[in-house]
């Protein structure tokens, strides 16, 4: 297993740590709930240094980025960020990314770590008849999450730039915790604030002691990837490998927001018919309206008993106390109060669908 620059400082910390897209990780600390409510409530750090970063650069960069993504690039200005997917020849998904655009003909796309040979590959391969320049930064560079509502005024002092007005989706290029031209940028997946940095590896080491240090009056504590997931299903935020995969469209998985047709990229004609014409199925969201705790994998189920569908994310909502999840049902079950049935061992637990995002702040 890979370890990250932190790896140390979080078996020094009693991390349970597991393998996670080749990394030794931190899944936990003290416990999933009480890292979920220091998030939802102060302040929590995760090294997320495991992700993927992608150099795209040069004349040619634009155009390589609008085949390969669904989303509209060309609206980028520099300091934006934009969520997007790598749709394949088959209506799928490659993976789902951040694109963001560093300078004038310099973008920098963030990818899942599992998927870091696999996109690299996919996007080389259009890139043969463009030409643009691609440099694989991941592994020299760290990322951190600092999430929560009291994020911005716990780093303040770390920084000359206002961290209030980085607004969701954009970033600033400044000094952090002493250390120049780092990447402060607010596309957090937690629903709860705050921002991400961007750095090599040899910085991020001071770089965490100098977070811990300015957020000790704030609640700050380490968090581990369990409660990340938690958190992104809270929001219904969609995970690769559960919720979106290579068979799933974009489309069904309700991205038809970042599924721009203004332009031309990989098989838009098939997910444009896609969604003129309408889907079989819909990646829908659920709350159970007994107790009970939907997992990956687990079937759903229609008033009759037929199987309908799979559990693609499941989990007892820290925030809510209730079982919530996603899973991909026929159309004609996708409307907001249709109700289902989860199938938890041997149990059928009713639920009902509801419209994301489970948490609001």
């Amino acid at each position: 297993m890979k370890n990250t620059a932190l790896t140390h400082i979080h078996e020094a910390l009693g991390a349970k740590l597991v393998e996670f897209a080749g990394y030794k990780m931190p899944v936990q600390y003290e416990g999933v709930n009480a890292e979920h409510e220091t998030v939802r409530k102060a302040v929590g750090v995760f090294d997320v240094s495991h992700m993927g970063e992608f150099l795209i650069s040069g004349d040619k960069a634009l155009q390589l980025i609008q085949k390969v993504t669904s989303n509209d690039a060309e609206k980028l200005k520099i300091g934006d960020a934009q969520y997007s997917c790598f749709p394949n020849e088959n209506g799928g998904i490659v993976d789902d990314l951040i694109c963001y655009r560093i300078k004038e003909q310099t973008y920098m796309l963030v990818v899942n770590a599992s998927n870091i040979e696999k996109d690299w590959n996919w996007i080389s391969k259009y890139n043969e008849t463009i030409g643009a320049e691609m440099r694989d930064l991941s592994e020299d560079y760290s990322l951190l999450a600092i999430q929560g509502p009291k994020a911005v005024e716990a780093m303040q002092s770390l920084t000359s730039e206002d961290l209030s007005s980085i607004k969701f989706y954009t970033f600033k290029i400044n000094d952090f915790a002493g250390i120049d031209n780092v990447i402060i940028s607010a596309t957090g997946y937690t629903g709860s604030g705050g921002f991400e940095i961007y750095c090599k590896n040899d910085e991020v080491e001071q770089i965490w002691k100098k977070v811990f240090e300015a957020g000790s009056d704030f609640g700050i504590k380490p968090i581990g990837l369990a409660a990340r997931d938690t958190l992104r299903l809270e929001m219904g935020y969609c995970l690769y490998g559960n919720d979106i995969n290579d068979t799933t469209s974009p489309i069904e998985a309700g991205l038809g927001w970042i599924t721009k047709f203004s332009k031309c990229f990989v098989n838009d004609n098939y997910l444009k018919k896609q969604k003129e014409d309408g889907v079989n199925k819909k990646l829908v969201a659920f709350e159970l309206t007994e107790r009970g705790i939907p997992r990956h994998d687990y079937e759903i189920i229609d008033a009759n008993g037929n199987k309908i569908g799979i559990v693609t994310s499941g989990t007892m909502s820290p925030s809510l106390k209730k079982g919530i999840g996603m899973g991909y049902v026929p159309k004609d079950f996708s409307k907001k109060g249709t109700e289902i049935f989860i199938q938890v061992r041997k149990k059928q637990i009713p639920a009902t669908v509801v419209k994301l995002p489970f948490y609001k702040q």
